[in-house]
């Protein structure tokens, strides 16, 4: 499922920057290059994330969307039988 594999995905996204933010802890400031390099792989994280996020919000909707069609179908088989719609 979809879901399942941007799950999977964020949480390795999730791990990989508590490692970066362990690594940022122990950085030393003088270190130009390093920090650079930080930056970079921490930003890379963010966009990945942010990319995670948006598959998520689009499921979501298309849940929404299939949770009103189900409404409606059961309230016209509902109605089709003759029950009261409440």
């Amino acid at each position: 499922m979809p879901g399942e594999k941007a799950s999977v995905a964020g949480e390795a996204l999730l791990r990989r920057l508590q490692r970066l933010v362990a690594r940022a802890a122990t950085a030393k400031g003088d270190d130009r290059r390093q920090l650079l390099a930080l930056i970079d792989d921490v930003e890379t994280a963010r966009r990945g994330l942010l990319r995670e996020c948006a598959e998520v919000e689009s499921e979501m909707r298309q849940a929404t969307v299939r949770k009103t069609a189900i409404g409606a179908y059961l309230r016209n088989a509902q109605a089709g039988r003759g029950k009261r719609n409440n």
